[in-house]
């Protein structure tokens, strides 16, 4: 397959929606009509997607866009794909588009941190005086981060402001730099940032995925890859220098291959060799392993037996080990 012939669109954009049921209704019709797949999310406050399609698609959509009176001006991040990076087409009305659940919201059109743009950004991270705290979740930092960021203890967006709270001395008198995928939830994040007292705080502009993608800075100061909410997983950032910081969640070895937990009660995304994804029957504990639901189990079509074989076999080695 032509790898030009589809490409992958990642955009928001913060805009006042009167009726967000009724534009969800008129932007599923269109996506649906073109042939569009993806994921998009509506609220009163603006839109936030990623959609997969052929260039034909992807560029009916983006005329759509810059017509549209409420999403004019939306900026895209483009991917080029060898097909769709989803199965399906999604459009759903959420209260926000990025979860913080505050008691006081942040409305980014009115209170957000400086946009620092790539080659800005990579200076400043290097400034003693500043911190560089990843907005997004744990998962997604064990993939890839830069340099001495900061990676908080969150499974969730909605976890991060109490996170800040309870670890506030490792911020005080220091300049913040903040960044995410690509940029929506920084736009919030920032200005919760400023609310709070903390008085120079700047987030990347675009997010990692045009940081990567900017001639000059060309990734640097970028180890890993960066996670994807799509069925790519992962994407590349650094053109110059490729670390691996992702560890296999059974061994430690290095390993950038993320898989869920057999569990669908669990669910828990980890980092797994192809090799310890059978071994370990895809499951982050012995209780997902036995859970009478594990989808691995399954999907093999594993036998009570098998199943008690291999459980065996793991217990014989921990305590060897």
């Amino acid at each position: 397959m032509d790898t030009q012939s589809y490409r992958i669109l990642l955009y928001y954009k913060y805009v006042h929606i009167e009726d967000p049921a009724a534009q969800r209704e008129e932007h599923l019709n269109f996506c649906n009509g073109i042939g569009l797949k993806g994921r998009v999310l509506i609220s009163e406050e603006g839109i936030n997607g990623t959609v997969s399609g052929t260039v034909e698609q992807t560029q009916a959509y983006i005329d759509m866009m810059d017509n549209h009176p409420l999403f004019k001006g939306t900026v895209f991040k483009i991917d080029e794909a060898e097909g769709h990076a989803f199965r399906k087409m999604r459009v759903r009305v959420r209260k926000e588009l990025v979860n913080l659940s505050l008691e006081d919201d942040v409305d980014p059109l009115k209170l957000t941190g400086t946009h620092l743009e790539p080659k800005e950004f990579f200076e400043k991270m290097q400034d003693p005086d500043t911190v560089v705290l990843d907005a997004r979740n744990d998962y997604e930092y064990d993939l890839g981060h830069f340099k001495g960021a900061i990676k908080p203890d969150i499974q969730n967006f909605r976890e991060l402001p109490e996170w800040i709270k309870e670890n506030k001395d490792k911020f005080e008198g220091k300049k913040i730099l903040t960044y995410c995928t690509g940029g929506v939830r920084c736009e919030k994040f920032s200005g919760w940032l400023l609310k709070e007292g903390f008085e120079d705080v700047g987030q990347l502009h675009g997010g990692i995925v045009t940081y990567g993608k900017d001639p000059e800075v060309r990734g640097k100061l970028w180890d890993g890859q960066c996670y994807v909410f799509d069925d790519r997983i992962s994407v590349p950032v650094n053109q110059e220098e490729h670390v691996i910081v992702g560890r296999d969640y059974y061994t430690g070895e290095p390993c950038e291959r993320y898989v869920r937990c057999a569990n669908p009660e669990c669910n828990k995304q980890i980092l797994s060799s192809e090799e310890n994804e059978h071994k370990y029957l895809r499951s982050c504990s012995h209780d997902c392993r036995v859970h009478p639901r594990n989808r691995y189990i399954s999907e093999h079509g594993l036998s009570e037996e098998e199943v008690a074989k291999r459980m065996k076999k793991l217990e014989e080695e921990a305590v060897q080990s």
